[in-house]
């Protein structure tokens, strides 16, 4: 067992999962990375400090993610700080969406951000642990994508689902917060990285007109983790280069 805080990170082998392990690693916690890619999970946990650790999971699959937290908490210990970062987007035209494919983004999106987030915090009351918990939304839980019909509604779920449990969670001194990323360099933006039409126009709705860096959502991400953050709870903080507050394109 560790006396450090441990972190789990869902979807970390990769762009904002591994950037939130590497800032809460920065900060001194023992941190777990799962991903459902099981060889790059356990790549990426080996390049940080303080001895990570890699796990597979798919976060659509409810018996996977029971048995993520029983292994941490039996090899290593309760989890005190969850990232509920794996996503997915699935895009597509929204008339020839199959429920096949709406459902298999809920799952993993919503329904295991719930899944974890319960598990995580029945452990906390448990053992009268005061936790952290970071849901990744999206500035698309507030405006949408035609394309990503069900990637937009699973993300205001999340929203939603935040704000619910951070009530919940209060008397236990559980804090749930989220991040609501905007357009990041991250591989779900590579097409777009690539098309500079599409880059045009996604910077003609960004005012600091550049993309973020998956660091740059990491740390705020260690932040609401964080001590720091101690009075804050049940906010979505939207880390989008203005996106939200415009009005018009300028």
């Amino acid at each position: 067992m560790t006396e450090r805080p441990i972190a789990l990170v869902t979807g970390g082998a990769q762009g904002i999962g591994y950037a939130c392990g590497e800032a809460i690693a920065a900060d001194g916690a023992q941190v777990v990375l799962a991903d459902i890619n099981e060889d790059g999970v356990v790549a990426a946990a080996e390049t940080l400090s303080g001895g990570a650790v890699g796990l597979a999971c798919d976060m659509g699959r409810p018996e996977q993610i029971a048995a993520l937290f029983d292994r941490v908490e039996n090899e290593i210990g309760p989890v005190s700080i969850l990232v509920n970062n794996a996503g997915i987007a699935a895009p597509g035209d929204f008339l020839e969406t199959s429920l096949e494919q709406f459902r298999k983004v809920i799952d993993v999106n919503l329904t295991g951000t719930f899944l974890a987030l319960q598990r995580a915090a029945k452990t906390m009351v448990a053992k009268d642990i005061a936790g952290s918990i970071v849901n990744m939304s999206s500035v698309n839980a507030q405006v949408a994508i035609p394309s990503i019909a069900a990637y937009c509604a699973s993300k205001g779920g999340v929203m939603q689902l935040t704000k619910a449990t951070a009530l919940a969670l209060a008397p236990h001194n559980i804090r749930v917060n989220a991040v609501g990323p905007g357009s990041i360099d991250t591989e779900m933006m590579a097409g777009v990285n690539a098309n500079p039409e599409a880059m045009k126009m996604v910077m003609s709705r960004t005012p600091l007109k550049r993309v973020g860096t998956p660091r740059e959502i990491g740390d705020v991400v260690a932040f609401l983790a964080s001590p720091k953050a101690s009075y804050i709870t049940g906010e979505t903080i939207y880390v989008d280069g203005g996106r939200l507050g415009m009005n018009y394109t300028c």
